[in-house]
Protein backbone atom coordinates (compact mmCIF):
# COMPACT_ATOMS: atom_id res chain seq x y z
CA UNK A 1 0.00 0.00 0.00
CA UNK A 2 1.29 3.16 -0.95
CA UNK A 3 1.45 6.07 1.75
CA UNK A 4 2.40 9.94 0.49
CA UNK A 5 2.26 11.69 -2.53
CA UNK A 6 1.55 10.09 -5.72
CA UNK A 7 3.71 10.23 -8.85
CA UNK A 8 1.97 12.82 -11.11
CA UNK A 9 0.66 11.35 -14.47
CA UNK A 10 -0.53 13.92 -17.41
CA UNK A 11 -1.94 11.25 -20.04
CA UNK A 12 -4.45 9.79 -17.04
CA UNK A 13 -5.38 13.38 -15.73
CA UNK A 14 -5.91 14.35 -19.55
CA UNK A 15 -8.41 11.50 -20.14
CA UNK A 16 -9.85 12.01 -16.67
CA UNK A 17 -11.01 15.42 -17.89
CA UNK A 18 -11.73 14.55 -21.50
CA UNK A 19 -13.87 11.59 -21.12
CA UNK A 20 -17.56 12.76 -22.42
CA UNK A 21 -20.55 13.35 -20.50
CA UNK A 22 -22.08 11.47 -23.52
CA UNK A 23 -20.29 8.25 -23.18
CA UNK A 24 -21.27 8.38 -19.02
CA UNK A 25 -25.10 8.80 -20.18
CA UNK A 26 -24.66 5.68 -22.17
CA UNK A 27 -22.89 3.80 -20.19
CA UNK A 28 -25.57 4.88 -17.35
CA UNK A 29 -28.13 3.61 -19.79
CA UNK A 30 -26.52 0.20 -20.83
CA UNK A 31 -24.80 -0.80 -17.75
CA UNK A 32 -26.83 -2.12 -15.10
CA UNK A 33 -25.90 0.12 -11.48
CA UNK A 34 -23.25 1.89 -13.34
CA UNK A 35 -22.33 5.03 -11.83
CA UNK A 36 -24.52 4.03 -8.58
CA UNK A 37 -23.01 5.02 -5.07
CA UNK A 38 -21.81 1.44 -3.36
CA UNK A 39 -22.18 -0.62 -6.52
CA UNK A 40 -18.47 -0.84 -6.78
CA UNK A 41 -18.56 -2.69 -2.73
CA UNK A 42 -21.32 -5.28 -4.63
CA UNK A 43 -19.40 -5.67 -7.38
CA UNK A 44 -15.30 -6.24 -6.55
CA UNK A 45 -15.43 -5.80 -2.33
CA UNK A 46 -11.56 -6.56 -2.32
CA UNK A 47 -11.09 -3.92 -5.15
CA UNK A 48 -13.45 -1.13 -3.77
CA UNK A 49 -11.57 -1.79 -0.11
CA UNK A 50 -7.92 -1.17 -1.32
CA UNK A 51 -9.12 2.20 -3.30
CA UNK A 52 -10.92 3.37 -0.54
CA UNK A 53 -7.77 3.10 1.84
CA UNK A 54 -5.47 3.98 -0.72
CA UNK A 55 -7.80 7.13 -1.27
CA UNK A 56 -7.31 8.04 1.95
CA UNK A 57 -3.19 7.61 2.32
CA UNK A 58 -2.59 9.37 -0.29
CA UNK A 59 -2.92 12.74 -1.87
CA UNK A 60 -1.77 14.43 -5.27
CA UNK A 61 -0.38 17.41 -6.66
CA UNK A 62 -3.84 19.11 -7.06
CA UNK A 63 -4.60 18.37 -3.62
CA UNK A 64 -1.78 20.53 -2.38
CA UNK A 65 -2.92 24.00 -3.99
CA UNK A 66 -6.45 23.20 -3.17
CA UNK A 67 -5.16 23.25 0.40
CA UNK A 68 -3.05 26.20 0.41
CA UNK A 69 -6.28 28.10 -1.04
Amino acid sequence: MKFGMRKPSLKRSFKARTTGKLKRSVKRAVVPGYGKKGMGWLKNPHRASYNAIYHRTTFGINNIFKKLK
